[in-house]
């Protein structure tokens, strides 16, 4: 017995059989399990040995293992033999296992880069390593950089093995087995968690494999795993191995596959990739998630893994779905930030392709996404769509991209989302319709304009169809059986909790895009691309059928029924009075129709051109439009946009002759776009558009009358729209004079007069730019003068339909259809008492309403404060300044300030990392100090309000402290 020989190495060369035996001690080739036994106690009950025992360790197994790469058997035992004597020690000392972790990393490396082809030898160091992982805190990982060094080194050669490319199928998938065997230690281990900068590096590395086997799996595989994947774990134990405390753990053993079994098939590589995409997915935080996205991202780049854009997509739906709860919008912001790094480059890349097809199947999955800034995601998309039709126009990803922001309208989590999305679109069509005509001399620079503002209508109504597909049924009752079909997607894949969340977030019942919004858009019906204007004749008829809220009952095409009067007496005076935004709406449509019919201004201007008609100038119109609109500037960012695009509405007014001439611009398919549009107003509101539209058609009518032989084909067009449009209203009101009276003038027009009709294209939808219907080269010798519009409307109002529903005699009508009207002053009117000076959400409540917030504080009633964000004319913002200077009134500012909007992104997750653009922020709202106020301002405020000296009164003391009742203004 050598006596110089420590106790530790003793027991450690006790562990292993003699020399001669050591080829024999097949086929587990494990040490002599009762001296490994007196090892481990020894070890166990001396742990400052560790370190010694692991040094020695590490010396012997790096010496066999060059050796056995070169080929000695006996070598290659010895280092399985060693490889067990790790396990067992790092099993047996896991209370110290930080002292052993050095050396059996260092090992565990060595071997790796020996011997990693040999996969018995990898099956034995993975399972060394899962024992690591299994009992570590982690603490060392980026506290002690060689180990750290030799750790990451592990781990991208396991990760190597589970992304094999060997040649034999059998071997390939054995081979990644073992590798996601200790992938998934890795994955489950406090190792991994324990230092976020190390955390980044190692799921670049872990990510990898998972990503490898998925772009080579068939989607149907994955599909039918990944239904049943988080109801049925790969293990038991597994499953709640996080939550068990790290000395009740038992690290997972990994054996080798039996020659003569059937080998592992590539369903069970797949369903070991998800397992492992699942484990990292369910516990990590919103920063965390973006490191996983990034390096996604990166590992996608490297594998050109971006050309199979089913399967990104794929991942990128899991991805969401499998994230925690709180912190799933972080991956479509990721993937947006992504897009965006990306928008210079000419040609639309395959990872363009991918990307938006990522985000739109995110967004029209049904996983719910709370936190999501919808407005940040929209206005990033808007402005991603715009690069692209500015650096080509024909772009082949534009109608992904229309199909991307339509998407959004699928995830509406409060009530004014779709409008508030709404017009961020709408804002930004206006920006491009009046910026950009300056610009329009260079045809290029006019095919982007046009193809930007096509795409955005597209997006526009993409998002209010989405909306209102996801929207609940009429009935109050929202459960799982009152959802849509749409809704019902892989909802298998989460919990009935998750589920219920689903339905109560997903579907809230949302506002109607409101007249007033959607004004700011009619000026395209005259825009200079005729693409533009045949697009947007598509989405108006939309808008007015499916989204502007009605205060009338449509009539449907072929109804018995003639429109009823409105029920509610004060809903009937407010049709008749037609103060409302809709009525301002249908007004401002028909000035816009009138334009298209007789302007011969469609085409782009610079410079204004002088009248020919003696109308006051542009400038003059201008400066009269920019007087009533200079208050409203201050409260709105885009006024001067609006101003911009109303002085080219001006300038369209000025060309505007008082007769129909040769060079009117309007082509054949321009009238048949008229017809349609006042055709869906009839039918839509059926009182409000016959008492606003006849005296608009009279004035169409007039400007026939004129002598110019070249304008009798567009003299011919206009009454045969005038013709088909009182067929249509006479049929609506069941006014059978007005029938025969049309079809008699209809009966007579020329062969040649005939008004195309629209090719079929789903709304929504990108499709390539319309080609108008010119005038058919022929001779009009007779001037068709079609329906008599002063009989027209002597049979109208003549009509008990007509004046049961209107509650007007013939009187009443006569003078209120035969009003004189003019394109101009419906359109100043409009702007100037509806869109400029109003809330962008209309503001048709009580003064008392108004200042409810300073009644009741607006942070604790949030309700509240959501119906009254608008002041128009004196309301809260007038009484807010009499208010904050006065010193007999000490209050908080705050409770009169205007709320800041409530929405779905108003605050963001403390854990995000990572310096997202799109990171949603939580906004503030600081009180300013007004200049003190002169005495009886508040009176003054509250009286223009309607309040008496009684209630203000009240309301002072209502907001003075107890103390301070008693002092007088």
């Amino acid at each position: 017995m050598n006596i110089f020989t420590p106790n530790h190495v003793q027991l450690l060369n006790a562990c292993f059989p003699p020399t001669s035996a050591l080829l024999t001690s097949g086929p587990g080739f494990n040490p002599n399990s009762q001296e490994l036994s007196k090892l481990t106690y020894y070890a166990l009950n001396h742990p400052a040995k560790l370190t010694k025992l692991g040094s020695e360790l590490d010396k012997r197994i790096k010496y066999e293992a060059r050796k056995a790469q070169a080929g000695n058997m006996r070598s290659r035992v010895l280092v399985l033999m060693t490889l067990a004597v790790y396990r067992a020690l790092a099993t047996e000392c896991r209370r110290d296992i930080a002292l052993l972790s050095p050396s059996l990393m260092s090992s565990i490396d060595a071997v790796m880069l020996s011997l990693s082809q040999d996969l018995e030898v990898a099956a034995r160091a993975a399972s060394v390593f899962t024992a690591w992982t299994t009992y570590t805190d982690g603490h060392l990982v980026g506290a002690d950089a060689p180990f750290t060094q030799d750790y990451l080194s592990v781990t991208r050669r396991f990760s190597e093995l589970a992304s094999s490319t060997a040649a034999d199928h059998e071997l390939r998938n054995r081979t990644r087995l073992v590798g996601f065997a200790a992938v998934m230690g890795a994955l489950t281990s406090e190792a991994l968690y324990n230092d976020s900068a190390q955390f980044r590096e190692q799921v670049s590395i872990l990510v990898r494999p998972v990503l490898v086997n998925i772009l080579q799996a068939d989607l149907g595989v994955l599909n039918e795993q990944a239904h049943s994947i988080k109801e049925s774990p790969m293990s038991p134990y597994l499953a709640e191995f996080r939550t068990r405390p790290t000395m009740e753990r038992r690290a997972a053993s990994i054996h080798m596959h039996i020659d003569g079994d059937k080998g592992p098939s590539s369903k069970d590589v797949s369903n070991a990739a998800l397992h492992a995409l699942l484990s990292l997915l369910d516990h990590v935080n919103g920063g965390q998630l973006g490191y996983i996205m990034r390096s996604s991202f990166d590992n996608l780049d490297s594998l050109n893994g971006w050309i199979q854009k089913e399967h990104c997509s794929w991942l990128a739906q899991k991805t969401a779905d499998w994230a925690r709860y709180q912190y799933r919008y972080a991956v479509p912001t990721w993937l947006v930030e992504r897009l965006l790094e990306s928008q210079e480059s000419t040609m639309a890349t395959p990872q363009h392709t991918a990307l938006v097809s990522m985000i739109t199947t995110v967004f029209s999955s049904p996983t719910p996404l709370i936190n999501l800034s919808t407005s940040d995601i929209i206005t990033n998309l808007i402005t991603f769509l715009i690069q692209r039709t500015h650096v080509n126009a024909n772009d082949a990803l534009l109608p992904a991209l229309v199909e991307c922001i339509s998407s959004l309208g699928c995830h509406v989590y409060y009530a004014d989302q779709i409008q508030d999305l709404a017009g961020e679109l709408i804002s930004r069509l206006t920006t491009i319709e009046a910026k950009d005509l300056s610009h329009a001399s260079k045809p290029e620079h006019g095919r982007s304009r046009a193809e930007s503002i096509r795409c955005l209508l597209a997006g526009l109504l993409g998002l209010i169809i989405s909306a209102n597909k996801h929207e609940p049924p009429p009935t109050g009752r929202r459960n799982s059986r009152a959802r849509s079909p749409t809704m019902s997607i892989s909802s298998g894949n989460r919990t009935s909790h998750e589920q219920d969340v689903t339905v109560r977030e997903r579907v809230p019942r949302r506002t109607r895009v409101l007249p007033a919004v959607w004004q700011d858009t009619l000026s395209l019906l005259c825009d200079p691309e005729y693409a533009v204007r045949a697009d947007y004749t598509e989405a108006l008829k939309f808008y007015i059928s499916n989204e502007m809220p009605k205060d009338e009952e449509p009539v449907a095409d072929g109804s018995d029924q003639p429109p009823q009067a409105a029920d509610d007496a004060v809903q009937q005076a407010t049709i008749l009075r037609g103060s409302d935004g809709s009525t301002k709406l249908v007004q401002a449509v028909h000035a816009y129709c009138y334009l298209l019919a007789t302007t011969s201004g469609l085409e782009r201007t610079v410079s204004p051109q002088p009248s020919p008609s003696g109308r006051s100038s542009p400038s003059a119109s201008s400066r009269k439009f920019d007087t009533a609109t200079s208050e409203a500037t201050t409260r709105r960012s885009y006024a001067p946009v609006r101003g911009r695009k109303m002085s080219v509405v001006y300038r369209l007014l000025d060309r505007e002759t008082p007769r129909v001439t040769a060079s009117t611009s309007a082509c054949l398919s321009d009238y048949a776009h008229i017809l349609d549009v006042q055709t869906a107003l009839h039918r839509q509101t059926p009182v409000r558009a016959l008492l606003t539209s006849v005296p608009a058609l009279l004035a169409i009518a007039n400007t026939t009358e004129t002598e110019d032989a070249g304008a009798r084909q567009h003299v011919a067009a206009i009454h045969l729209v005038l013709a088909e449009l009182w067929l249509r209203i006479a049929k609506i009101w069941q006014c059978d004079d007005l029938v025969k009276l049309a079809e008699a003038a209809l009966s007579t027009k020329p062969a040649w007069l005939t008004l195309p009709t629209s090719p079929e294209a789903e709304v929504g939808m990108y499709h390539s730019p319309r080609e108008p219907v010119v005038f058919p080269n022929v001779e009009a010798d007779i001037m068709w003068h079609g329906v008599d519009a002063q009989s027209a409307i002597m049979s109208l109002i003549s009509s008990a339909n007509v004046q049961r529903a209107t509650g007007m005699d013939q009187q009443g009508l006569l003078r209120r259809l035969g009003a004189k009207w003019t394109a101009d002053a419906v359109l100043l009117d409009s702007v100037d008492k509806s869109s400029t000076t109003s809330s962008i959400k209309g503001d048709d409540v009580s003064p008392l309403l108004k200042i409810t917030p300073a009644l009741l504080r607006v942070e604790n009633n949030m309700s509240i404060a959501s119906l009254a964000r608008s002041t128009r004319g004196v309301g809260v913002t007038d009484l807010r300044e009499a208010l904050e200077g006065r010193n007999s009134i000490t209050m908080s500012s705050s409770a009169l300030v205007k709320p800041a909007s409530v929405s779905t992104a108003d605050h963001g997750s403390s854990v995000y990392e990572g310096g997202s653009r799109l990171t949603p922020s939580r906004s503030r709202t600081r009180p300013k100090r007004a200049p003190p106020t002169r005495p009886g301002e508040v009176r003054d405020v509250l009286s223009k309000l309607g309040i008496g000296k009684q209630n203000a009164s009240l309301l002072k003391s209502t907001l003075q402290r107890p103390d301070q009742r008693q002092v007088t203004t």
